[in-house]
């Protein structure tokens, strides 16, 4: 089988190789700083770390072209960290088990790391590369994924050049010049236990392979939400039957729709099979053609308790009733999602507490609080205590910058066409860099990736090469 760090084009690949062997979950990136420090060590190249944890590692200008503008390549050293329910997998510790599958490379079972791993690798690679051009500052930044603190905390004199180029985009030909705003919701409900009525037996209702996904980018795909579904099924058990819920977990992650979620509960002694089996038609139908996958199962287990019943209702009524999925179109660009919202995860934690998160998304920042607003009274009528995070903003689209003047030139040049510019309804750091330093002027590119934030997350091996091509072409044009 051939090896991920021998693909052409190998200054990008090997690079990328050694970063999916170092452990970095977002939040515990010691490990993938202390090799970066290493590895401008080792290339007599100059860094500077930021109190965050950010780095910045600098390469001069080329001779001659010390007048030219300075470039700033940003990537996220952080990962998601995604694997299935059979997968045995410690991120903390083992390197990811990437694989060549065809034109694509994949993990075994987990999360790939291509989101942002392979911009990293990309970066390293300009920074060593005999590229005529003027200096580039290769940042990285922590935390991107569960809450771009490291973005937040970015120092102020970490970055000094004109040019900011985010190499966290997933589609190879396009160049993204926007990105929505987001903010999390959080909803925590309390609830007693009570013994198991009597005669009364423990089920467990499951589901997996759900496709799962990024809440930005796959949003409006019409994907199956783990939590969503599994609630419904419990909503309608208990007002046909009485059943009474123990436990409810599904979702990991607030940035990844769910894939998988659980439910142990009771039900009197009634012909439960029959109707699970008419609810799991109903789901396959409805998404015959979207999830292949599916698995959805009834099991008998031991339940000891259950949540009082005015817990119960607050908890499944509030789960039916809070919106999911797109709420609003774009006017401005086809085909964009706008605003939107995802129940990403429920958590039956110690000391009778649920928690419950959710994540919304617009490139509007009214549109925003709006959404935040609709998620948070559904939970306030169930008497939730529901928080907020500090919220990330928007990064509004500018038609006319000069950097992407240069990019587009530089596309049609090489292949005979222009790339499409768009806005991705996704968080991207470059808002907050914004905020922090007006003056940039920023694209955001990348290679072809797809399944992101998930195990079937893999990464589209020509498109690499090509991404490669363009930016050290953009380097040179700039």
């Amino acid at each position: 089988m051939e090896k991920v760090k021998n693909l052409e084009p190998n200054a990008v690949w090997r690079y990328f190789d050694e970063i999916t062997s170092v452990p970095r979950p977002s939040k515990h990136e010691e490990k993938i700083i202390e090799y970066l420090k290493k590895f401008a060590a080792e290339n007599h190249l100059e860094y500077k770390t930021d109190g965050t944890g950010n780095i910045v590692i600098i390469r001069p200008p080329s001779a001659g072209w010390e007048d030219k503008p300075g470039v700033i390549l940003q990537s996220h050293v952080d990962m998601v960290c995604e694997k299935n329910e059979n997968v045995n997998f410690d991120f903390f510790t083992q390197g990811i088990k990437a694989y060549v599958d065809g034109d694509w490379v994949r993990a075994e079972g987990t999360t790939l790391g291509a989101d942002c791993g392979i911009g990293m690798a990309a970066a390293m690679a300009s920074l060593v590369s005999d590229i005529k051009c003027g200096r580039i500052e290769a940042l990285f930044t922590v935390d991107e994924e569960t809450g771009l603190s490291g973005a937040f905390g970015l120092g102020t004199g970490m970055i000094t050049g004109k040019y900011l180029i985010n190499l966290d985009s997933e589609d190879e030909g396009e160049v993204f010049i926007g990105c929505a705003g987001g903010i999390d919701t959080i909803a925590e409900l309390r609830y007693k236990t009570e013994p198991v009525p009597e005669n009364y037996k423990g089920y467990r209702v499951s589901i997996t392979g759900l496709s799962g996904g990024h809440s930005g980018n796959d949003i409006n795909r019409g994907l199956g939400n783990s939590v969503k579904i599994v609630n419904r099924f419990l909503w309608n058990a208990a007002e046909k039957f009485g059943a009474r819920v123990s436990v409810f977990n599904g979702g990991s992650l607030r940035n990844a729709i769910p894939r998988e979620a659980y439910a142990d509960f009771v039900v009197d002694h009634v012909d439960l099979q029959s109707y699970f089996e008419q609810f799991r038609c109903e789901i396959l139908s409805e998404y015959e053609n979207i999830e292949i996958n599916i698995v959805l199962e009834l099991s008998d287990t031991e339940v000891k308790t259950v949540m009082d019943g005015e817990s119960q209702k607050k908890l499944l009524n509030s789960l039916y009733a809070v919106a999911n999925g797109v709420l609003k179109m774009s006017p401005y660009i086809n085909g964009l999602v706008d605003t939107s919202t995802n129940l990403a995860s429920v958590k039956f934690t110690d000391g009778g507490l649920i928690e419950i998160v959710t994540s919304q998304r617009s490139a509007s920042e009214s549109s925003k609080y709006d959404a935040m607003a609709q998620v948070e009274s559904a939970f306030r009528l169930a008497d939730g205590n529901v928080i907020h995070s500090d919220g990330y903003p928007g990064w509004t689209p500018n038609p006319s910058s000069e950097l992407l003047n240069i990019l587009k030139r530089t596309y049609c040049d090489m292949f005979g066409t222009e790339p499409e510019v768009k806005a991705v309804h996704a968080g991207l750091e470059c808002g907050l860099f914004l905020k922090k330093f007006p003056h940039l002027d920023m694209v955001s590119i990348g290679p072809t990736m797809t399944g992101v934030h998930s195990p079937d997350e893999k990464l589209n091996i020509p498109s690499v090469a090509k991404f490669w091509e363009f930016l050290k072409a953009i380097l040179e044009n700039i």
